[in-house]
């Protein structure tokens, strides 16, 4: 009769199971040679594995004064870490490994926790944006309405070599300089009821066709800033950053000026006047709640 070999454990205490498993990998010794196995050079594994100080310089004396700010705002100052890739953004153009060394610094937190939030939500860019950004909505309705064809038109139209359709993300032109845009898709919107739809610097352009997102991104190009739909008025990617920051203008005409704008779309309140129109009221809450229902024991 011959034993059986005990079974391995593949981490029961993280809800695994230590039956029937037998090793399925070779244990790796004192003399196993990373580079050997690895598929990348010596150089480019010792760049991925060695930690090179990022300059912190383009983050002045200004830039942590608003950095200190934004901490005594909340109880936890690790809550601070989403304004402050915002900040960040507002000052490179992009959340760069100097950005996230820099809120990592002030936030008492390690660099891999700060790159795990910053590569997680997509507003957050780890490559430099253009003045502006374009989001085309390429969700289910506007892609059917006509995202589809506004992004890939825009896509071919803002071809720098005017043969290479930019991608997700691109830019054409340099980035951060006059007339440069960033295009990208987005998942909704929540505009359906006016789609297709696409932002610049995240304020609305609604019931847009491919002809009058052309018009659109040219005259972006050409310096001028067209009124959005719905919105504050447009200004640049850097300068809705810092918004977004929690830093506006002290002046409270100033303040106005860059804050106030339509907010709602006729077909958005069609439903609601509708309802007023006729008289149609949802029902009144009870003043005592009902009892739940008995559930019949087994």
């Amino acid at each position: 009769m011959t034993s059986q070999q005990e079974p391995l454990n593949t981490g029961s205490s993280y809800g695994g199971s230590n039956r029937g498993v037998r090793q399925t990998y070779a244990a790796a010794g004192p003399d196993t040679d990373i580079n050997a196995a690895s598929p990348l050079s010596r150089a480019q594994n010792e760049a991925l594995t060695t930690e090179v100080p990022a300059d912190l310089s383009v983050f002045g004396p200004d830039v942590v004064v608003k950095a200190r700010e934004q901490i005594a705002r909340y109880p936890e100052s690790r809550s601070a870490l989403l304004p402050m890739l915002h900040l960040v953004q507002s000052v490179e153009g992009h959340v760069s490994q100097a950005g996230i060394q820099f809120c990592a610094q002030q936030l008492n937190l390690t660099n891999a926790e700060v790159a795990a939030v910053a590569t997680f939500y997509t507003m957050y860019k780890r490559r430099p944006c253009g003045e502006h950004l374009v989001s085309v909505c390429t969700n289910t309705l506007c892609a059917v309405l006509g995202g589809d064809a506004i992004y890939q038109r825009l896509a071919e139209h803002l071809s720098d070599d005017g043969d290479t359709p930019l991608k997700h993300e691109d830019t054409s032109g340099t980035p951060g300089e006059p007339g440069s845009i960033t295009l990208e898709h987005a998942e909704c919107l929540a505009a359906c009821d006016l789609g297709p739809v696409l932002q610049v610097n995240y304020e609305f352009y609604d019931n847009q066709t491919v002809e009058s997102a052309v018009e659109l991104v040219d005259a972006l190009r050409r310096g001028e800033k067209p009124a959005p739909t719905r919105g504050a008025p447009l200004t640049d990617w850097r300068s809705v950053e810092l918004e977004l920051a929690g830093f506006y203008p002290e002046e409270e005409a100033d303040f106005r000026a860059r804050v106030d704008g339509p907010s709602a779309a006729v077909e958005t309140l069609r439903g609601a006047q509708l309802a007023a129109d006729r008289g149609w009221t949802a029902p009144a809450m009870p003043e005592k709640a009902p009892e739940l229902p008995e559930v019949e024991k087994k």
